[in-house]
């Protein structure tokens, strides 16, 4: 999640929650296809859905990754936030329950 300036500003909301995926990975499915891409910000450009609008997707300059807003996705299993950048600047009154972050793997004992 995110609760910085420009994701509360974009959004309209006191918090973004983004779903990263590698760019190579990812379709386009929906009726719309692909977003109307804009730059948003200097090192980022944003993705919207080109029949209606909404903000769909986030990519930052030079990264192999696409993040993709977590309430625009058709299957929404597994994206309990895991952090929240700019949580300080987050509304006072906003109360984030993270869920656990992957673990990494523990060597096999005998």
């Amino acid at each position: 999640m995110c609760s910085c300036e420009h994701e509360t500003r974009i959004s309209g909301g006191p918090a973004v929650l983004w779903v990263g995926f590698r760019k190579d990975g990812l379709t386009w499915t929906g009726p719309g296809r692909e977003p109307t891409w804009f730059a948003t910000y200097t090192t980022l450009k944003r993705g919207f859905c080109p029949r209606c609008g909404t903000h769909v997707i986030s990519v930052a300059a030079g990264s192999d990754m696409i993040m993709v807003t977590g309430f625009s996705l058709t299957d929404q299993t597994g994206i309990e936030p895991v952090g929240h950048s700019y949580r300080e600047s987050a509304a006072p009154w906003m109360t984030i329950t993270l869920a656990p972050g992957p673990r990494a793997p523990q060597p096999a004992t005998s």
